[in-house]
């Protein structure tokens, strides 16, 4: 949720910095600072509002030379969002800084004794409690920086990421992290420290992502050391070596990275399964699964675990599992799977789903699985992330950074990575005819085509957004495959609109949602020519009688939904089972365009974070 970035190195570190704050913006946040030294003093600027906010108050109020910094982009948690609750906080005596991502469970308690013990705290936040724990560690037993940090985390309960400066060592920024992400840019004579790469791609292609429960000493002109927290062992860091490129993380020439993303979508799905499908062969290899193919072929269940979108893909694939490989499913949400005490055991695989890879419920219920024996495979999207390491295999869905807070091209190439998963364990299994296999295959293959073709919808798109702007609310109906892509829908429409949208079951309308309909209701629906078309017709039907305005997205020819809709979206057709990759798309324009044209922040809604690293 939160941006940290850091810079120590030979170059002026406030225009890094806050380069390196607008790359993160997309996850989220609502007030931004930043600490600088330049070899005397110790600079400190912080504002509620955007990074551009900081700029404005920085030029004023600070001078912004120094070749150390450090900057914060905060999103609420302990303390309501105000200049005094934002981050770099300062220690008592004035000489220790940090930022934070993350939540201290127990700072309450460490805070009552600290004020014991004379500390006074101007804020709301834990934070603040954090860095003054470090200075009474530091100043009690006379430790130098990073030994009082490895003391003082040691004490806390909870998850964070920090970076830690100490005017009087002044060389030395000391950065940890337990449960939420932290990389570290290794140039020649510099090192950056950033919540992501994105900060630093353009500086250098050396990463270091520190793992759970780890600490580096990040010393100028001195080999960085990297420590366990609990036990203060010394760990060989293995360098990355970044494949992101800066076009990558540009809008581009579009408006807004939501869009960029959607019309990325037909490439990203094609990068998805290159080197993995071979339609005209016959073939899905997947190292991830191939590798562990009697575990997928003895499986009693297969157990989704994810949060948002991904959840929903694994609703998609809940279908496709069951139909294709005849392998019981159950998809879960990560935040309930947790703490609900499941029944898991060792013939079942958990496949957890997450964009970042970092997301804190999954990577919690990843964790419970493994405990409790279960074979874990993850499906992400961030090479190097947490769950990406945690899990015993898995599966890159290759859709390259997603910096849109709503996610569009995560969900598309999350059902394509799950899709030849499951036509894998068919062919394997035998639960799928030759014939059946091969024409999923090659389906498979012209989908980013006809990805393409339904991208064409985006003007009709805006259209129907022109009209329904105004909306209070909205109900969005599927049936089958397409039930999730309602649910999907409706997500983004509220997450970017802030309408009030609803996915629901088709058939579900008469048990409840349909004392709603009104002459003023819009209610989308995902109407196919494959499934059950004749169902959704008399959904339809019944949506007509009383008077609610019908959006039909309908496959190209269709004349009976057209009849009775008063807007339809024609989308090329496809196979049942691959048809949410396809009908996803006009609901992803449709949400944007209404976005749009109300005047939101399309790609950093309010009170939303791309990458979820709290509970």
């Amino acid at each position: 949720m939160c941006g940290i970035v850091g810079y120590i190195g030979y170059r002026e570190a406030y225009p890094i910095v806050i380069k390196g704050l607008k790359r993160l913006e997309y996850r989220g946040y609502d007030s931004a600072g930043v600490m600088l030294f330049d070899g005397e003093n110790l600079k400190l600027c912080k504002t509620k509002g955007k990074v551009s906010d900081l700029e404005l108050r920085a030029s004023e109020e600070i001078t912004t030379n120094g070749t150390i910094g450090i900057g914060h982009t905060r999103w609420a948690t302990h303390g309501v969002p105000n200049d005094v609750n934002s981050h770099p906080h300062l220690s008592n005596s004035g000489d220790l800084a940090i930022i934070h991502n993350g939540i201290i469970e127990n700072y309450a308690p460490l805070k009552a004794e600290l004020i014991k013990r004379g500390y006074i705290f101007h804020s709301d936040t834990d934070t603040e409690v954090l860095v003054n724990l470090i200075e009474e560690v530091q100043k009690k037993d006379n430790l130098k920086l990073g030994k009082a940090v490895q003391v003082a985390l040691n004490q806390v309960v909870g998850a964070y990421a920090i970076a830690v400066f100490d005017k009087k060592t002044p060389n030395e920024i000391v950065a940890a992290r337990l449960g939420s992400p932290l990389a570290i840019g290794v140039g020649e004579g510099e090192y950056f420290i950033a919540s992501d790469a994105s900060p630093f791609i353009e500086y250098t292609s050396n990463a270091i992502y520190l793992e759970d429960g780890e600490m580096a000493n990040i010393r100028l002109h001195k080999a960085m050391k990297v420590r366990k927290i609990k036990d203060d062992t010394l760990v060989d860091p293995y360098i990355q070596e970044l494949k992101m490129n800066l076009e990558q993380i540009e809008k581009g020439g579009y408006d807004h990275f939501m869009l960029k993303e959607i019309y990325e979508q037909p490439d990203v799905i094609k990068d998805t399964y290159r080197g993995r499908l071979h339609a005209n062969e016959g073939i899905i290899q997947m190292a991830g699964v191939e590798d562990n193919l009697e575990k997928f072929l003895n499986a009693d269940r297969i157990i989704i675990v994810a949060c948002g979108t991904s959840w929903h893909a694994g609703l998609v694939a809940e279908y496709i599992f069951e139909e294709f490989a005849r392998i019981p499913v159950e998809v879960e949400y990560a935040s309930e799977f947790r703490y609900r005490n499941p029944i898991i055991n060792s013939k079942d695989i958990v496949i957890a789903i997450s964009q970042s890879g970092e997301t804190a419920d999954t990577m919690a219920a990843i964790k419970l699985a493994k405990e409790n024996g279960a074979f874990v495979f993850g499906v992400c999207n961030v090479v190097g992330s947490s769950i990406s390491r945690e899990t015993h295999a898995g599966a890159y869905t290759h859709a390259g950074p997603e910096i849109g807070v709503a996610s569009t091209k995560a969900f598309t190439t999350q059902i394509t990575v799950l899709t030849m998963i499951a036509l894998r364990l068919a062919k394997a299994k035998g639960t799928m005819s030759v014939s059946d296999f091969h024409m999923y295959l090659q389906e498979l293959e012209i989908i980013p085509e006809k990805v393409k073709e339904a991208l064409e919808t985006n003007q009709r798109a805006k259209e129907i957004a022109s009209v329904f702007k105004d909306a209070p609310n909205c109900l969005y109906l599927g049936r089958g495959y397409n039930f999730p892509v309602a649910l999907e829908g409706a997500l983004k429409l509220k997450e970017i609109s802030y309408i009030h949208a609803e996915g629901y079951p088709a058939a579900e309308m008469k048990h409840g949602p349909i004392a709603l309909i009104d002459e003023h209701m819009p209610v989308v629906v995902i109407a196919p020519k494959q499934g059950h078309y004749d169902k959704i017709v008399s959904n339809i039907q019944e949506i007509k009688s009383r008077s609610g305005k019908i959006i039909a997205v309908v496959t190209k020819g269709d004349t009976q939904v057209r009849e009775l809709a008063d807007y339809v979206i024609e989308i090329p057709e496809t196979s049942d089972a691959l048809s949410p990759l396809i009908t996803t798309i006009p609901l992803q324009l449709l949400s944007y365009h209404i976005a749009v044209m109300r005047g939101c922040n399309v790609d950093q809604p309010r009170n939303l974070a791309k990458s979820v690293t709290v509970e």
